[in-house]
């Protein structure tokens, strides 16, 4: 349900002025998170999981940022951390067509074109599975949806 989905948003941009920080959480209900966290409330991590245990979703780009680049990044730790500390919270691999468009970076707002996102099968962590070898089957779950492998927007 949208109302409790929640984009993770950097809270060094989102939360850079007033009118940023209102879109970002009271119009998108995006979730802010620090990348130069001091303290354990600000642990991105520890934010992410108190969003799921409310019984929310959370919806993250696991390569720690809005890419607009042609070639899918290297994931980060984050998605591997979160199903550590949650392995009974479903990772879903959602690719988005047109992202780069649709939420061009450093703008406020979507912009009003089309989209689709292609879903795939959950991804867990498997007992004893190595982080980075976890991390490139995930990379390689998102790869697999894109529809157009031609292109990775």
């Amino acid at each position: 349900e949208r109302a409790i989905t929640h984009a993770v948003a950097a809270a060094e941009y989102w939360g850079k002025s007033r009118l940023r920080r209102f879109i970002a959480e009271d119009m998108l209900s995006s979730v802010l998170i620090s990348r130069q966290w001091t303290s354990e409330a600000e642990n991105p991590i520890s934010v992410m999981l108190s969003v799921l245990d409310q019984g929310h979703s959370l919806i993250i780009f696991p390569e720690g940022t809005r890419n607009m680049s042609d070639e899918l990044l290297p994931f980060r730790s984050g998605l591997y951390n979160l199903s550590m500390a949650r392995p009974d919270v479903e990772l879903i691999p959602c690719w988005i067509e047109n992202m780069s468009r649709v939420l061009p970076k450093g703008q406020f707002l979507p912009v009003p074109l089309l989209c689709r996102v292609v879903f795939g099968a959950p991804v867990a962590v498997a007992p004893g599975e190595e982080r980075r070898a976890f991390l490139e089957r995930a990379r390689s779950a998102l790869l697999a949806l894109n529809p157009r492998p031609d292109r990775d927007d």
